[in-house]
């Protein structure tokens, strides 16, 4: 089987997916697939370990539309197209209807409720040009969680639905969360107004955190971090520590007792999954698919509002250690069971296989 994966960026700065689409492609390939990764070089990239059975090439979006032009359906079977909205994805969605080659859309998010709202009438015209028909014509959609299959059919699309969560590897994770008492919350993400991280000064500022500390890491538009920044000016245990990548992200989520993603809509939430892996409880929110911290008692999943950010940070500022690593080896046992890329790769070959009938 030979696949064709597009994604517009694997630059790290953009968060979750330039980890879990090269993961994902590197699992696929291990399996015998053969995967060839477009995208678009940048500063920042993942690294990715081309092999046999992957292949990584960029491609500006213009030399995207020649290649595009020239495909052949005899050269590739599959076309799978991580992201909506961007033209780098929409060339190859033109391409592929009209080189008659199936092709699966994940949208990764870009079709939940927040986002839609979000610039609400660019997002309407994109649709009614170019994007929803680019959708319907797709052979199958792959959703990462039942929230978000849910927001999609609310939208009108009536294709098939597989839903398959993001995987992670497991094979390279030997160092988990051991020692707890830190007296750390961190925060691991794309600096963005929709992460919900004024809720989270806010929650904060109204605690008596003691000495307890709230590290915030990621990266994200300057302006807005600074206003962040003033923000927390008055709170002395609050820290912004810039960006964390590769070996340096593990470590500074082993620092922690607890991971805080506060967002108002995430399609998965690859940190929650990371910090799970590694054996540290969560707390995050009902604009996030992670009932599961609540089913498997490894962390709290609650409705985004001060209050109840509050509410949870003080039970975790008075908790006991023994009771954070108890739900640490619960989050480490779900990850292991639900979500590791080996166990979600097979279910991704099973939808290309379906794909292709």
């Amino acid at each position: 089987m030979k696949v064709l994966h597009i994604t517009n960026s694997i630059d790290k700065s953009t968060g979750g997916p330039s980890y879990s689409v090269p993961t994902t492609c590197i699992e696929l390939a291990n399996h015998g697939i053969f995967i060839n990764l477009i995208t678009q070089e940048s500063t920042n990239m993942a690294d990715v370990k081309e092999s046999t059975y992957l292949s990584v090439h960029f491609k500006s979006i213009w030399e995207l539309f020649i290649y595009g032009s020239r495909l052949s359906n005899k050269e590739i079977d599959l076309i799978h197209l991580q992201h909506i909205w961007n033209p780098y994805i929409q060339v190859m969605a033109f391409w592929a209807y009209r080189k008659k080659i199936p092709y699966i859309i994940t949208p990764r998010g870009m079709l939940e409720p927040w986002i839609i709202n979000r610039n609400h009438w660019k997002k309407k015209i994109a649709l009614f040009f170019y994007q929803r028909k680019a959708i319907q014509r797709a052979t199958y959609i792959h959703a990462t969680a039942e929230m978000e299959a849910q927001n999609i059919k609310a939208l009108g699309f009536k294709n098939p639905i597989s839903i398959i969560p993001n995987g992670i590897d497991l094979s390279g994770l030997n160092l988990k969360k051991l020692n707890f008492g830190n007296k750390k919350i961190v925060f691991l993400s794309r600096i963005h107004p929709k992460k919900g991280i004024e809720v989270l000064l806010e929650a904060w500022r109204n605690c008596n955190t003691g000495d307890w500390i709230l590290e915030i890491a990621g990266n994200g538009d300057e302006f807005y971090i600074e206003s962040l920044k003033q923000n927390a000016k008055n709170l002395k245990n609050v820290h912004f520590v810039g960006t964390k990548y590769d070996q340096e992200k593990w470590d500074f989520l082993r620092s922690a007792d607890v991971l805080v993603l506060p967002t108002y809509s995430e399609n998965f939430g690859m940190v929650v999954a990371e910090a799970l892996a590694v054996g540290v409880p969560v707390i995050t929110t009902k604009g996030t698919p992670w009932e599961d911290l609540e089913k498997f008692n490894c962390g709290w999943w609650i409705d985004l509002s001060v209050v109840n950010l509050q509410n949870i940070l003080i039970k975790i500022l008075n908790i006991s250690p023994s009771i954070l690593f108890e739900m640490g080896e619960n989050g480490k046992k779900l990850i292991s069971e639900k979500y590791d890329i080996k166990t979600v790769s097979n279910h991704i070959i099973d939808l290309y296989k379906k794909a292709l009938n």
